[in-house]
Formats: C-alpha cells, structure tokens, sequence
C-alpha cells in the first residue's frame, strides 16, 4: 500500500484503497487515517526541521575581510566573498560539491553596468572560508539557540577542509579561518549584499 501524503496543515496520512480491502464502495478513492492531530502546528514545525538537510553558506561580498586567532591574521582577502559555513547533522557527500559550485558561481559582482552579473569564477577576486556551526542553531523557540541539527564536529571539520579543496581547484585566492577556534573576524560588506545559500 503506497503511502499519500501527510497533508502539511493537519499531519494527516492518507492511503489509496486497495480492490479487495473489504472498505465499503460507498467510501472516496483515498481514506484518512491518523486524522487527529492535538498540535497540527507543532506536527508542521517538525515536518520542516526534518526537511532542513542541506549545507550552509552565508555570503557577504566585501571590499576586505580578514580573520584571526589569538591576535594572529590567519586570513585574509581584499575584493571578494566572506562566506561563513555550516554542517548539518544529515549533510551527504553530494552537498560539499553543491555548495562550493553555488558560492563559486553566484553572481552577485557588477558587471559594467553594475548589475549583478559576474561571479568568483569570472573575476581574479578572493574567497575567506570561515567556520561558523552557530549558522545550524535552531531557534524557534526559547531564549537559548539548540544546536541538535548541527553535525557533530569530526564530520563539520571533514566537510569543510573538503568544501576549501574543493574551491581551491577552481580559484588562485582562497583564505580560511581555523575550525575550532575563537576567531576574531573583520569584515567591510560591499553594499551591503548578503545571501544565505543552501546546497
């Protein structure tokens, strides 16, 4: 039997009747079950937490950005993109190389009439890869961010050396911050233009 649904505003699950089921011909074509629901708002929230599976980039185009550790540069670009980067908990392999084609190719410089048309890929400009799990909180409610959809650390730290290589294949300048650490990081956001991608 071939599950139809849920329906998003009530959660209710809906299946096709089968020849043969013994249900009464006078019923529709499609029976409701599990129609009760005490919080359809609550079943929906749910619904979309678990849809929420892809890695993160929040982009700022800058005209500088640096990034330190203990008073250290350990980063640094001029023209370009700050992206600060997240690991969901269910993130696959598939989403390393989405994310890195997406900030890679995104338009968001000028072109000579100064409409967004160019992206890192037509400009010799920098890129400044920065950790940033806080990005994966969930904060729906309460007074405190819940970082249950983050990934755990070994694999976020794994997924963003792979999204740096895999950048550094494409581009001459790519900078990036330290996982792990307390970063210090200095930004001038050109415009300002800030886009928040998902792979």
């Amino acid at each position: 039997m071939i599950k139809k649904g849920p329906d998003l505003a009530t959660g209710t699950r809906i299946f096709p009747v089968s020849p043969g089921s013994g249900l009464s011909p006078a019923l529709p074509s499609m029976v409701v079950v599990n129609s009760h629901i005490d919080q359809p708002e609550l079943w929906l929230l749910n619904l979309v937490d678990a849809l929420i599976k892809a890695m993160i980039g929040l982009l700022q185009r800058v005209s500088r950005a640096t990034v330190a550790v203990d008073g250290e540069t350990i980063g640094e670009i001029g023209r370009g993109l700050l992206v600060f980067v997240a690991v969901h908990r269910d993130d696959e392999e598939r989403d390393i190389s989405r994310l890195a084609e997406r900030i890679l190719g995104y338009r968001v410089f000028g072109d000579a009439e100064d409409r967004m048309n160019r992206s890192l890929l037509d400009d010799d400009l920098g890129l400044l890869l920065v950790p940033q799990f806080t990005l994966a909180a969930d904060t729906k409610k309460g007074s405190r961010p819940s970082f249950s959809r983050a990934s755990d650390p070994e694999k976020a730290e794994r997924y963003f050396q792979r999204l740096v290589q895999e950048c550094r294949e494409r581009i001459p300048v790519v900078e990036t911050g330290q996982f792990g650490a307390n970063m210090q990081v200095t930004l001038t956001n050109d415009g300002p233009v800030t886009f928040w991608l998902e792979s």
